[in-house]
């Protein structure tokens, strides 16, 4: 099988600038440097950068790359954190950022006709302007991208109600290795015809294809929102006040956990509200009418207070924004802890998140490292930073074995090596922890069906 190419010829550069002229594509050294990391710290120079701007352009690339065997690597703001679009074998990285319209939004099928270059925030803002709602949420939603968000399947804060970006994908354009372009799904909100190869590229990660037009499913924007941060002694009183507000039967929009290692790392990095002697953090939002989330309230209140907290503080409308904010901030200020990390995330099922948090502390303890950990408690899904100092002697090699006993712990209480982020590179070496031959087989064989030259981001593991 003919080998990727180690370097362009002139021909080869002359084919991409003619199919994207101009600023459309670039060779510029330090442009290949810029565009060849993500948010993983990940890196490798790819052998050219284009940015088409229409489908048509792709499908041609895509016919090119194939008979070239030329790798792609579909690229948006790159804020993924296991190396999921670093071109591993140089080839070209394809910037999809300036595919970037909203080309209808219908309040009476509840859709959105999008390109994928769009940034996840603005989306929300021009739906909500017509008085509907995309629930999908991921913490960088002011620069990722509704392409990057499919790719990765992105989650987010309101998943605990609302779900996760798969849930609002009803059908994709995409153009396959060899320039093919196919349509799946479509507007309707119910579709059993065929296999369902719309969810199959959702979470794929330029895999299998190109995506370049997406159909996603909207809601009735909620009237009003609340939130309310609450503070316990420790990790068990968060857990119990959990428990207290789904046994009052709301589901909450959010519900976010925040441990004592990472209460004192957002301590040394901001000012915060709580109280001295408060080991244990939970943020909720609700959402609704003003009339439901006022009743909703107060019925957490009452729940709440059957469970010792240190502290409660409830914010409505913009004021909210001042509790999230801390939550946001929490992947920098870990550093505050220590210089470098090992930032994963972890899912277990929901009964067992506090058996997960203190068998990762204690793992953690054990090998003189600390352990951060956060994030939806609502779905299971912990965020689980590795926090050490790779210049002291020893320190690197015990947040590697921390890291896979994590994993292991993990998987032994029944749950999956990553909730959102993916596998990537960062994790590709431990997904034989989770998966068997059978599945892996399975899943190669499909990617040979799409990609049988291996062009699609080639080596990567969804």
């Amino acid at each position: 099988m003919k080998a990727y190419p180690e370097r362009f010829s002139l021909s080869q550069k002359k084919f991409l600038k003619n199919l994207f002229p101009g600023s459309e594509s670039s060779f510029d050294e330090g442009t290949l440097l810029s565009c060849g990391v993500d948010a993983s710290r990940k890196h490798e120079k790819p052998l050219a950068l284009v940015r088409p701007r229409n489908t048509v352009q792709v499908a041609e690339l895509l016919k090119w790359a194939q008979l070239e065997r030329v790798p792609v690597y579909p690229r948006a703001r790159a804020t993924n954190k296991v190396g999921g679009c670093v071109p591993v074998r140089h080839g070209v990285v394809v910037s999809m950022l300036d595919m970037n319209g909203i080309i209808d939004v219908d309040a009476r099928d509840f859709v959105a006709v999008v390109e994928p270059g769009v940034i996840t925030a603005d989306l929300q803002k021009a739906v909500e302007a017509r008085g509907l709602f995309y629930p999908p949420d991921p913490a960088s939603l002011k620069i990722s991208t509704i392409g990057g968000n499919i790719s990765t399947c992105a989650g987010g804060m309101r998943a605990v109600k609302y779900g996760v970006t798969r849930d609002y994908v009803l059908g994709l354009e995409a153009v396959l290795p060899g320039g093919e372009i196919i349509h799946t799904g479509g507007r309707t909100h119910k579709n059993v015809v065929g296999l369902d190869l719309t969810r199959l590229l959702v979470g794929s990660a330029g895999t299998l294809g190109m995506i370049t037009r997406a159909t996603l499913k909207l809601l009735p924007l909620p009237e009003t929102s609340a939130s309310v941060l609450v503070g316990f002694r420790d990790l068990t009183g968060c857990l119990k006040g959990a428990e207290a507000v789904f046994g009052c039967g709301i589901l909450p929009t959010a519900m976010e956990l925040m441990d004592h290692n990472t209460i004192k790392a957002l301590e040394m990095h901001s000012d915060v509200p709580w109280s001295t002697g408060t080991g244990g953090l939970l943020l909720l939002k609700i959402d609704g009418s003003g009339e439901s989330v006022s009743t909703d309230l107060k019925r957490i209140g009452r729940a709440l207070a059957a469970v010792e907290t240190t502290f409660m503080e409830s914010g409505s409308g913009d004021d909210q924004e001042r509790l999230w904010e801390l939550r946001r901030v929490i992947s920098p200020a870990a550093f505050n802890l220590a210089p470098d990390k090992q930032g994963e995330d972890v899912a277990v099922p929901r009964g067992r998140v506090a058996e997960a948090i203190a068998t990762y502390h204690r793992i953690g303890t054990e090998l003189g490292v600390i352990v951060v950990c956060f994030g939806h408690l609502g779905d299971g899904n912990i965020h689980v930073s590795v926090m050490y100092d790779k210049s002291l002697p020893g320190q690197g090699e015990n947040a590697l074995l921390v890291k896979k006993r994590i994993f292991q712990c993990t998987l032994d209480l029944g749950g999956t090596l990553s909730g959102e982020h993916g596998i990537g590179l960062t994790k590709a070496k431990y997904i034989r922890m989770q998966l068997g031959e059978a599945e892996l087989r399975l899943m190669e064989g499909i990617k040979r069906t799409f990609d049988p030259l291996n062009i699609m981001n080639p080596g990567k593991v969804v």
